[in-house]
């Protein structure tokens, strides 16, 4: 049984949404965010990436940033300006990329079921990543980054949904300057109760991407709730912002690798190595168009790397659901026994190029230099992310893409 909750959205005015909303503070480092920020004193960058307005010799972690993107907030909230609703709603949210839509409810979910797994995760969370996003939410008193949710679709909430888009004026309704559109309507009140009811019958609900800012919400409830002598259960800070994503809907793109150096071996003496657990082809696709191949880019051609019989006769013995897929088939056989990237998420030798970015990305890297060879990969499905997140397992690091991205600064949830 899954909780959702309308909320009182903060949120700016139709005129002023495309200036204010911004990317995601975790797609963009310091120096990109300062760029997309620069001469847009309402860009809510200045409020999720607060450390922009200081010299990069100041962590982005310091008492002052968070302290800034409070400032920051309120003044966003007096020059936007920024108005909250009077009543709690529900809200749509419909992206289009590429003329494919997605439509979302945008809510409040229980941190107790994040807590008690009725909300999956499929991903490891670092540390230092909640640290920030946890005294960001205490120290500005909002939760400004979305959680991206998914689950397997309700026929009479697509009913409300439709209805909602075909008979009613969106708040928003603009493309951002990459190429997304972004319409937010207001649901009607008496779709509330037809929305909770609904969604109670759902067993389970899925983090596709926002996994940093879920467990963030969670820890940041523990400090409220313990600074709070009259906690009843009910106030906004036991509740997360989301958009709820059919899984039907969804595309998941590629993550991709490009490793630095062959580990002492030349491009001849690397193909032949792999071509122990791989057959290898040179050719000019790029991309792999079915599950256990691989494109691979090195020295300025393309190869198509397919795992042989005794790969795929190993990996079916695989103890875990995770283990099957093909990031862990190339991680397994040959990033770590050739190249000796023994650990993708601490090693320094490999990085990670998400699939938005194309193989225009990977040839650039490779062709400068900076990377050896580069792999593409075939995406994995939105079944196997749930499967894994059904098993209680942990996808492998920068398995998944999602796009397009939900906006930052459209809708603002207050604790």
């Amino acid at each position: 049984m899954a909780i959702i909750k309308p909320f009182k959205a903060l949120r700016p005015l139709a005129q002023t949404a495309p200036i204010v909303s911004s990317v995601p503070y975790d797609v963009v480092n310091r120096e990109e965010s300062k760029e997309l920020a620069e001469g847009n004193s309402l860009s809510f960058l200045r409020v999720t990436r607060s450390e922009i307005e200081f010299d990069n010799s100041v962590s982005p972690y310091s008492p002052e940033v968070y302290k800034r993107a409070k400032d920051n907030l309120e003044k966003l909230k007096k020059n936007a300006p920024l108005h909250m609703d009077e009543k709690p709603h529900f809200y749509l949210y419909r992206l289009i990329m590429n003329n494919r839509p997605q439509v979302g409810i945008c809510a409040t979910f229980s941190v107790d079921d994040y807590d008690n797994n009725v909300i999956l995760k499929h991903e490891k969370t670092r540390k230092e990543k909640e640290d920030d996003r946890t005294n960001h939410i205490i120290t500005t008193e909002a939760q400004t980054g979305v959680v991206f949710l998914t689950y397997r679709g309700v026929a009479n909430i697509n009913t409300l949904v439709e209805s909602t888009m075909l008979n009613m004026a969106p708040e928003y309704d603009f493309t951002s300057i990459d190429g997304i559109r972004h319409t937010v309507w207001v649901l009607p009140d008496e779709y509330n109760d037809d929305i909770i009811n609904e969604m109670a019958k759902v067993k389970n609900l899925y983090i596709a991407d926002g996994h940093h800012r879920a467990a963030s919400a969670s820890r940041a409830r523990k400090v409220k709730k313990d600074r709070n002598p009259h906690h009843r259960g009910d106030e906004e800070y036991n509740y997360f912002i989301a958009v709820l994503f059919p899984a039907e809907q969804l595309r998941i793109l590629p993550y991709n690798r490009v490793v630095f150096d062959l580990n002492g071996l030349s491009k001849e003496e690397f193909l032949k190595k792999i071509s122990e657990n791989f057959k290898v082809e040179k050719n000019d696709m790029k991309e792999p168009e079915e599950k256990r191949a691989f494109g691979i880019y090195i020295g300025g051609e393309w190869y198509l790397l397919g795992a042989r019989d005794s790969v795929l006769a190993s990996n079916s013995l695989a103890k875990s659901v995770a283990d099957t897929l093909d990031v862990s088939i190339l991680q397994d056989f040959l990033l770590n026994p050739v190249l000796g990237i023994d650990d993708p998420r601490t090693n320094k030798r490999i990085d990670f190029v998400g699939g938005i970015r194309g193989t225009k990305e990977l040839v650039k890297l490779v062709n400068s230099g900076k990377a050896a060879v580069a792999f593409s990969l075939y995406p994995v499905s939105v079944n196997d992310l749930m499967n894994i997140s059904d098993a209680g397992e942990i996808m492998p690091p920068k398995s998944t893409w999602f796009e397009p991205k939900l906006r930052d600064g459209l809708l603002v949830h207050l604790i």
